[in-house]
């Protein structure tokens, strides 16, 4: 059901490249509303990170209809994101399949996170998995952060789609499970 939503735009941003656009699951309210719950299901931790802009159409919705989801960690792009000063802002470099890009979220937004046990659990959710490096890079940055004296552990990656022949779950599945509610063969 979900890969009938979804639209092709050959050769965009630049030649070569299939863009794939979720956004018309926003036209879709029954199709949204499936996605928002797969998301939910396929979730374990009271946490979700979500990189901007299309990753918070699908996570924030949680906050709303989810029994388990308690808190959300946003990740912005450059620019985007106001924060407390010295510190505050943590930087992740990603190298993407277009390009080179910066990633920013507040370390003081890592504190309103909920860490009901052992460790600060959180979901790391994007609505693509290609190469893996902007989830892989967004992880290690993340599991080097404390949550209320409790380690933050990202304990399984979530993509709307995949696109297999990239390559991305293999460098995922080393640091936690790795899901998605569709997969786009022949796509490179």
């Amino acid at each position: 059901m979900f890969d009938e939503i979804i639209r092709h735009y050959p050769d965009f941003p630049k030649p070569g490249i299939d863009f794939i656009d979720v956004l018309p699951f926003l036209q879709n309210k029954e199709a949204f509303r499936g996605a928002i719950e797969a998301i939910d299901r396929l979730g374990t931790a009271p946490n979700v990170t979500a990189v901007e802009a299309r990753g918070f159409l699908f996570s924030t919705p949680l906050l709303a209809v989810s029994n388990r989801v308690e808190a959300l960690l946003p990740v912005r792009k450059k620019g985007k994101t106001p924060h407390l000063g010295d510190g505050d802002l943590r930087r992740v470099a990603v190298q993407k399949e277009y390009g080179f890009d910066e990633l920013f979220y507040r370390r003081s937004d890592i504190d309103a996170l909920s860490a009901p046990g052992e460790v600060c659990g959180i979901t790391l959710f994007d609505d693509f998995l290609a190469t893996g490096g902007t989830a892989l890079e967004l992880a290690k940055a993340l599991e080097q952060e404390n949550c209320r004296g409790k380690r933050l552990k990202v304990t399984e990656f979530i993509f709307l789609a995949e696109l297999p022949a990239l390559g991305g779950r293999r460098l995922l599945e080393s640091i936690a499970p790795v899901h998605t509610l569709m997969s786009i063969d022949g796509v490179e």
